[in-house]
């Protein structure tokens, strides 16, 4: 009989993730995970295999946390317009208070590992284009309840706005001043005001 784990499967996934967050994947040791999440190598594979699909289910988990907080951020403004832009403040805010100075896991993920892994490119592929889609449904409700016009290209729109983000988060490592950044925010969400 199988002796039961004795850890949380998802704190352990979340440190995972905080290291490769920090220290990208090539950089991260498996001394460093096991470090983070507490576990022994042998508990780090049985749990999630070798590194590379520790960081997939770290790509994966990311993916999940911040399609909620987008979603999280429109549903509980009165307008998606406003709940977009009180989420790319919020990204703004993070930077320059210093956090969000690492940037966008996948973004770093994207920089760093496109060319040289299939399984974690496709991942991170797979991952934005869920939150564009995200995006797009709430464009979509946007244009449905008259905020946006109907000639409006809500493709166009989502796939903007998703790589405006990942560009003013990665603005934000290099230089976090809030005026830049914000200037920056004001320009890109003038697209949901001219579509």
């Amino acid at each position: 009989m199988a002796r039961p784990r004795e850890f949380d499967i998802d704190e352990a996934l979340e440190q995972a993730m905080q290291v490769f967050w920090a220290k990208g994947y090539e950089a991260t040791s498996l001394d460093d995970l096991c470090e983070a999440t507490g576990l022994g190598r042998s508990s780090l594979y049985g749990a999630f295999g070798d590194k590379q699909s520790i960081y997939v289910r770290a790509l994966e988990r990311y993916e999940e946390a911040a399609v909620r907080r987008i979603a999280a951020s429109i549903s509980t403004a009165k307008t998606v317009k406003e709940g977009i832009a009180r989420f790319v403040q919020r990204i703004v805010d993070e930077i320059a208070a210093g956090p969000g100075r690492r940037g966008c896991f996948l973004g770093n993920c994207a920089a760093e590992l496109v060319r040289g892994d299939r399984a974690a490119a496709a991942r991170v592929r797979r991952s934005l284009e869920r939150i564009e889609a995200t995006f797009r449904d709430a464009l979509m409700s946007a244009q449905a309840q008259g905020e946006l016009p109907r000639s409006a290209d809500i493709d166009a729109l989502a796939r903007f706005i998703t790589a405006g983000i990942q560009g003013l988060r990665l603005v934000g490592k290099a230089n976090p001043d809030r005026k830049g950044l914000e200037d920056v925010a004001k320009v890109m969400l003038r697209c949901l005001e001219t579509a």
